[in-house]
């Protein structure tokens, strides 16, 4: 298996989907090692360190790559199993941002208030017991909480030469903040330009379904992909794959457009996997479907409907791809 490690240097960051030259060229099989800084750029390293004085809006979110795969054309599915997700560092932060958040007013829900606090979190992580420790900034309270790595942010360049920011989760994948993008996953995503321009970032070293305050434990990552391509076939919405589930994810607003999207994905990806008729995958998915929230706050909302394989027969997405990738990673961990 061909193996890149790539560390970008801060003026080789995207900032967008779309819009950005390829940090490298890679054909489909390929393992990646990858750094991703965090969601605000490395800004933020101390309770001391505010938002309003340490960030710049210009510079949120930054994204390595974008990665051009080679032969991936229009129609094609992009495929990304997440081998390995590793802080890079021993501390994450998390912030209250002014007007922003899910329950704050905004200038989507403006209201007349004053702004909410900022606050910063310092998490410190414990490698050895693979945990973080919340300490609260203004009570005495202090609580170990489970590492859970995740990527917030994993999409390709959107169609129609449109260059989206990386705040921004839609079709194309983006900022969709679900915990679903976890190791063991394979992501699945439709190509819309030649090459698919696929960026990853947004290390989150946990974060609660809904990213409630806007911010989750934010990190630097090491990420371990296999990045593979299907020919034809692309979803319209992404699709996730675990050992034990089948996930879309769908973005807009409101909420209930972002669940309802999610929900017509899965319930086409049903009738494609069982051959059910349309009317048949819907009742299916009514009785099976969990519908957990990814997130409330950013750009578009996005919302998660979530299978368990327990409940189905036995089928093979894409061809079983992803249990082909599950062996090639624990190949690539020996």
């Amino acid at each position: 298996m061909d193996a890149v490690e790539y560390t970008p240097t801060f003026d080789q960051y995207a900032w967008t989907f779309g819009g950005a030259e390829p940090a490298l060229r890679v054909r489909p099989g390929t393992a990646m090692r990858l750094w991703t800084e965090d969601a605000y750029s490395g800004r933020i390293r101390q309770s001391t360190d505010l938002p309003s004085a340490c960030v710049d809006i210009n510079f949120i979110n930054p994204q390595t790559g974008p990665f051009y795969v080679e032969g991936a054309e229009p129609g094609d599915t992009l495929v990304l199993h997440f081998v390995d997700l590793e802080p890079a560092r021993d501390w994450g932060v998390s912030t209250t941002i002014p007007f922003f958040g899910g329950l704050t007013g905004t200038d989507r829900t403006a209201l007349l208030q004053e702004p909410l606090p900022e606050v910063t979190w310092v998490y410190h992580l414990d490698a050895a017991k693979r945990s973080l420790t919340f300490e609260a900034a203004r009570s005495d309270f202090r609580l170990d909480l489970p590492l859970e790595p995740m990527l917030g942010t994993v999409g390709v360049a959107p169609g129609g030469r449109e260059a989206r920011s990386s705040l921004v989760p839609e079709r194309f994948g983006g900022n969709m903040d679900t915990p679903e993008m976890r190791a063991g996953a394979t992501c699945y995503l439709g190509v819309n330009v030649p090459g698919a321009l696929f960026s990853v970032g947004d290390g989150h070293y946990r974060q609660g379904e809904g990213e409630a305050c806007g911010t989750a434990v934010e990190g630097a990552m090491n990420v371990t992909l296999i990045v593979d391509l299907i020919k034809g076939g692309a979803p319209v919405w992404p699709r996730i794959e675990h050992d034990d589930a089948i996930i879309a994810v769908g973005s807009s607003r409101p909420l209930e457009d972002a669940w309802r999207i999610a929900q017509v994905e899965m319930v086409q990806w049903l009738g494609q996997l069982y051959g059910l008729d349309r009317m048949d995958a819907y009742q299916l998915l009514s009785q099976t479907a969990k519908a957990p929230i990814a997130n409330v706050v950013d750009t578009n909302y996005s919302s998660v409907v979530k299978i368990p394989k327990g409940l189905l027969p036995a089928s093979a997405a894409y061809d079983g791809i992803h249990r082909h990738l599950r062996e090639s990673a624990a190949a690539l961990r020996a």
